[in-house]
């Protein structure tokens, strides 16, 4: 059985095919992903619009480009997998039709897929791939959120986000320091400099006793430091930037830990874009070993937007035989859908 997986979700275009046929877990043929950085940069973030407009130049030449890395042929496609939501409307509408389009050409099946799920199904493409049960930190651009995961499509939320997420976080901080888009990587990239005792900025909801999460205050905290600084931020701006980046990584160390505790489960899996994030890594490692839990990655080009985890989530469904009735090839997306909806 292999699977065509499509995301189109936001300002990065992915295409990947999953071979699902083997007795063990499903195995990534090969992958293409094209990113939209620079045609988003002289704008400072994503423009809907020309986001959806490359989405249908790339789309067409990463499905050709993959099917010549694997070697396999289009009437090879068992299944055509897409992003369904959640994301720009627009966007998704792209990927989605181009999909269901493909899928009626071959006479194969579609099916759209969570975002958030490829996302919390990633690791299972790394070579040190987790267990069930576990509990999960989806943290992005997007959403933050805490999930125990007991398997394939049995998703209970722990905590979420009451404001922005953390990956909203570091790139609305590093637009304040006068960072390039996209900001998070490069505020991660200055705080190696700094020094995070330099500045005293919030920790929002530390001590709440629950796993929510808000980033809000935090931001403001930082306007207020750049506002109060004004021409001598240059010389401090790495400074802020570590202790922006030492505050974000606080909350969400403590938080996966509590979960951890409340839960009881010994292995942890980290997902989304804010995964890549070094420090994060490298916090959560070292208290997971002194805990004695296992905490899981996706490997670091897999943690942003992209076609692999798309077609991994599609076979991981297919395989636990949740997949819902086919309608003809009908198709719509959905910008706002939360995870809970896609559970068995």
């Amino acid at each position: 059985m292999v699977v065509l997986g499509i995301e189109s979700s936001c300002d990065e275009t992915g295409v990947a095919v999953v071979d699902a046929g083997g007795a063990g877990l499903p195995v990534l043929k090969a992958q293409a992903l094209h990113s939209q950085i620079d045609l988003h940069q002289a704008y400072g973030g994503v423009v809907p619009e020309l986001a959806s407009r490359d989405h249908i130049r790339r789309a067409l030449p990463l499905i050709e480009q993959v099917l010549e890395q694997s070697a396999l042929k289009l009437g090879q496609i068992d299944w055509v997998a897409y992003t369904r939501g959640p994301g720009l409307a627009g966007a998704l509408l792209v990927g989605a039709g181009l999909a269901c389009a493909l899928a009626a050409g071959l006479g194969k099946p579609a099916l759209g897929v969570h975002h958030l799920e490829g996302h919390l199904l990633s690791p299972f493409l790394s070579d040190d791939p987790p267990e069930f049960p576990f509990v999960a930190l989806l943290v992005s651009g997007g959403h933050t959120q805490l999930m125990r995961v007991d398997g394939v499509g049995r998703y209970a939320l722990l905590g979420e986000t009451l404001d922005d997420a953390a990956g909203e976080a570091f790139d609305k901080s590093a637009k304040l320091l006068g960072l390039p888009y996209p900001g998070g990587p490069h505020l991660s990239r200055l705080a190696q400099a700094g020094d995070a005792q330099a500045f005293k900025l919030p920790r929002p909801l530390l001590h709440s006793g629950d796993l929510d999460f808000s980033f809000a205050g935090l931001k403001t905290a930082v306007l207020t430091q750049v506002q109060r600084l004004g021409d001598g931020l240059g010389p401090r701006r790495a400074d802020l930037a570590a202790a922006t980046q030492a505050a974000i990584v606080d909350v969400l160390h403590a938080k996966c830990m509590a979960a951890l505790q409340a839960t009881g489960l010994r292995r942890l899996v980290v997902a989304g874009g804010v995964g890549a994030n070094l420090a994060l890594r490298q916090r959560l490692g070292a208290a997971c070993q002194r805990q004695g839990v296992r905490v899981h990655y996706p490997e670091l080009h897999l943690c942003t937007d992209n076609g692999a985890m798309i077609a991994m989530a599609a076979a991981m469904r297919l395989r636990a035989d949740l997949v819902p009735e086919q309608s003809a090839y009908a198709f719509d997306v959905k910008p706002r859908w939360p995870l809970q909806e896609v559970c068995a």
